[in-house]
């Protein structure tokens, strides 16, 4: 047995035991999260006799005498300082890196009170945070080590008023100090654990699956093969082609699939059984590659084909005014997959009462409504009977749309009558859930001897893995988006999304256009070199414009501002000797006709404006933009308001927390709740008058479908606009970001800057550093060798907000959670095309200085 302490009080405890599992599960100590097991993100970092270190890679054995310290065993000032901090810097997303954040800086403050901004970045160099890109975090550290020098005290988040507040966000408190609940942290009587056994092979019959020895070891509860699923096995968030366990006799398509599901008392007894299960296998030949897998010959991945999805836009005719151009340009990009690298891994709990056909899942997912709507069909339940409530979410980025966990919770469950957690280790992670997809694209872009757009064309093929998961959706808008957010008519693309024996591959952040715009933008600059003009200034000529048609018809928004944008990034690019430049659209909401409604219940109790929605909180701080759309068109303050999370019983359906789309449709749909309010509120000051009354709001962002005859269609709701300029160092290595982004307005300022930072700085790592490779499909990667940027190694990011739409919907806002990845890459490229003369046409960009050359 080994003692030491633990926040001033004395721990026994063996010596083979992990000091994350002391932590956790002995004491009850949540702030110190488990992000990847493996000692590379930071979240389970506390300090050990005044040192930061990694809890997930120490033995207890080597804690015998030590002191250790987590977020719970600061002082009452230090905590009142971090929380204050974090909130006023804006430091704090989805929230799970950020005890590991706090107790770094606390290390580095308790051996220098005054660190400079490098001394700070270099102090969380080991903490990765996927959400903020570290400036905020390092604002924070900062701000907390001058309020504690100056013994600044009665420290308190200003009360939230308005819209356009810097606010700080709702739920920055249990964020900082850990005691916010994850689906990881819960703590429920009686709870057992989950997992599956996956396929050993990408592609492969399974022969036989023998469960008799894991049945029988003692602590087993249940091992599940797919003739135990009681309702429909095929889950899909669109189309139901994924097996939650692929049969005895079927063929395997990823080494992702479930082939049977263990549950057990303990960790330790499930990790046991899965390995006595015997499963027998006939290896078959897959297809790695969409060329491959479109080989007349080659095995099918589905039944249906490997042609999951098919696009062609065609919109007057692009190749006639191509051959009539004065200038042409037709290139080749490649760009990869890339993982989300969310700092929690996949988590759900699941209680299921079989005899009254009831579920409650609690999901770490970005829609509750759709995990509600895939557990039901699982389990053969009526939806109102499967009850999902969101716990926090530890980043998405669209890489939890999609079941990973959720229903193999609720299925074991059901059959063993317990709560049953299931939760991805991060190998899992990175294995099972769909990544970015690979895109191989040919773009041809034409222009007249001024420079002026004249017509494009473009084939697309991707690589959509083994599933469709979104894979059609991130087609169409990688197609509706090629073109560009330029004025001009002519354009033909074409696009297929191909099945392979990949991991699967369905939304990130940017969906689908990340990729093409890497593409268009870096042809432009070869248009411009043509032309005799500058990068910058072919953008400024061709610009959508307020009133214009956009490429695809739809005419320009009285708020369009593209054009202030690029002025607002001129001077520096045009100043600096090593920029490079690129602009961006991205559609806020679904579009193209398909349903898309934002919707709002209030309920005021005790006098307080109660706000219930379906839509998931995955760290872009939807709570707080609801909570100061309440306020504006009530003129309450936030002390009148509490934002409750989303789930399924008595929040109404929101859509799913993608597509930029939530700020605008959920908060409109929140606005029109209020006016409600206002209506019965009349000569009324005191909410109080109206406690047990409620209010529904709701918002159609109505659009026109793909391939409208109207000669001007509404593809989308609202689309924000962006340019980014990237600056080199005479090294090579990246100086700066500036970015300028349209959003309509700004609900919250400061939640906004974070999203561009944090999109900037993730897009960063998609151009020059990280890397998801494969073996015949079998990742290669840990979560330590993605190549994900760290703090001592991102440069400034700059961001500029542009606001000049004055529509009342949802007081002018526009999504910006996906833009700010977009222009990204495409700005490096040109910037290191000017650096050393090498057009780059790849991703991540070789022969940089973030790259080593390849022999």
């Amino acid at each position: 047995m080994v003692r030491f302490l633990v926040n001033g009080e004395t721990v026994t405890v063996p010596e083979e035991r992990k000091l994350i599992d002391v932590l956790r599960t002995d004491l009850g100590l949540k702030s110190v999260k488990d992000g990847c097991s493996e000692g590379a993100c930071g979240t389970c970092t506390v300090l050990i006799d005044g040192k930061a270190v990694k809890a997930c890679v120490q033995k207890a054995a080597r804690m015998e005498g030590k002191s250790v310290l987590t977020v719970e065993g600061l002082s009452d000032r230090e905590k009142e300082v971090f929380v204050y901090a974090f909130g006023e810097a804006g430091a704090v997303q989805c929230g799970f890196c950020i005890p590991g954040m706090v107790i770094c800086a606390k290390a580095l403050i308790d051996e220098n009170p005054d660190p400079t901004r490098e001394e700070a970045a270099y102090a969380v160099r080991g903490n990765v945070c996927r959400c903020t890109g570290y400036k905020k975090i390092i604002d924070a550290i900062l701000l907390a080590a001058r309020l504690l020098r100056e013994d600044v005290r009665d420290l308190k988040a200003p009360e939230v008023t308005s819209v356009g507040q810097r606010a700080h966000r709702l739920d920055v408190p249990e964020k900082v100090l850990g005691y916010g609940e994850y689906a990881d942290d819960m703590e429920v009587e009686g709870l057992i654990y989950g997992s599956a056994v996956r396929s050993k092979y990408p592609r492969a019959r399974i022969l036989s699956i023998d469960t008799s020895k894991a049945n029988a070891l003692p602590g087993v509860r249940a091992v599940l093969t797919a003739k135990d699923v009681p309702g429909k096995n095929k889950v899909g968030h669109l189309k139901k082609d994924w097996d939650t366990m692929i049969p005895e006799g079927e063929i395997t398509r990823y080494v992702g699939d479930a082939v049977c599901l263990v549950a057990a008392d303990t960790p330790e007894i499930l990790e046991e059984a899965k390995k006595l299960i015997k499963i027998e296998y006939q290896e078959l030949k897959g297809v790695f590659s969409p060329r491959e897998a479109l080989l007349p010959d080659a095995p099918l991945v589905h039944d249906t084909g490997n042609i999951l999805a098919h696009e062609h836009l065609i919109r007057g005719d692009a190749k006639k005014a191509i051959e009539n151009s004065a200038y042409s340009v037709t290139m080749h990009y490649e760009t990869p997959f890339t993982e989300h690298a969310f700092l929690e891994p996949e988590c759900a709990i699941a209680i299921v009462d079989r005899e009254k056909q009831d579920a409650v899942i609690y999901s770490s997912d970005q829609g509750t409504y759709d995990t509600q709507k895939e557990c039901a069909g699982m389990l053969g339940f009526e939806l109102s009977k499967v009850h999902v409530i969101n716990k926090l979410v530890g980043g998405g980025f669209g890489g939890k749309e999609d079941m990973s966990v959720q229903h193999h919770a609720a299925l074991l469950a059901y059959h063993t009558g317990k709560p049953v957690k299931v939760k991805l280790t991060r190998k899992e992670s990175i294995m099972v859930h769909p990544k970015r997809h690979p895109a191989s694209m040919d773009f041809t872009t034409a222009c007249d001897e001024n420079g002026y757009l004249t017509g494009m064309t473009a084939v697309v093929v991707t690589d959509t893995g083994a599933y469709a998961s979104l894979g059609g959706p991130v087609l169409q808008r990688l197609c509706t988006h090629a073109a560009g957010p330029y004025h001009y008519q002519n354009i033909d693309i074409e696009g297929t999304a191909v099945y392979t024996n990949n991991p699967p591959a369905g939304a990130f952040r940017g969906f689908g256009v990340t990729q093409s715009c890497f593409a268009i933008e870096c042809n432009l600059n070869l248009l411009a070199e043509k032309v005799g003009i500058s990068p910058w200034e072919i953008r400024f000529r061709n610009a959508i414009r307020p009133g214009q048609e956009l490429p695809n018809g739809q005419i320009a928004a009285e708020g369009t501002a593209l054009v202030e944008t690029l002025l607002a990034v001129k001077d520096i690019y045009e100043s600096h000797p090593y920029a490079g430049i690129a602009c961006a659209m991205k559609n806020a909401g679904v579009g193209v006709g398909l349903p898309d409604w934002g919707r709002c219940r209030l309920t005021v109790e005790d006098g307080k404006v109660h706000i219930r929605s379906g839509a998931s909180c995955i760290g872009q701080g939807l709570g707080t933009v609801l909570e100061q759309i309440v306020c504006e068109t009530l003129g309450i303050t936030g002390d009148q308001v509490v934002y409750v999370a989303a789930e399924t019983n008595l929040a109404p359906d929101s859509g799913t927390t993608s597509g930029s789309r939530q700020t605008l449709v959920t908060g409109e749909a929140a606005r029109r709740a209020c006016v409600q309010i206002l209506q019965d509120l009349d000569d009324k000051k005191d909410l109080s008058a109206l406690n047990g009354k409620e209010y529904y709001g709701e918002y159609l962002a109505a659009t026109d479908p793909m391939g409208s005859e109207k000669k001007n269609p509404v593809s989308h709701v609202a689309y924000g606009y962006a340019t980014q300029v990237a600056c080199l160092k005479e090294d090579g290595t990246v100086e700066k970001i500036l970015a300028a982004h349209d959003v309509g307005k700004a609900i919250n300022p400061l939640s906004v800057e974070g999203q561009i930072e944090g999109g900037v700085v993730m897009s960063l790592g998609y151009a020059l550093t990280e890397e998801f490779p494969l073996n015949q499909g079998i990742p290669l990667a840990k979560f330590g060798t993605l190549g994900l940027f760290r703090a001592d190694k991102t440069p400034d990011v700059e961001s500029i907000i542009v606001e000049r739409n004055h529509d009342p919907l949802a007081y002018g806002a526009i999504g910006i959670g996906e833009i700010t990845s977009i222009p990204t890459a495409p700005a490096v490229q040109g910037a290191y095309y000017k650096y050393d003369g090498v057009f780059r046409t790849s991703l991540p960009l070789e022969e940089t200085a973030y790259r080593k050359k390849k022999k």
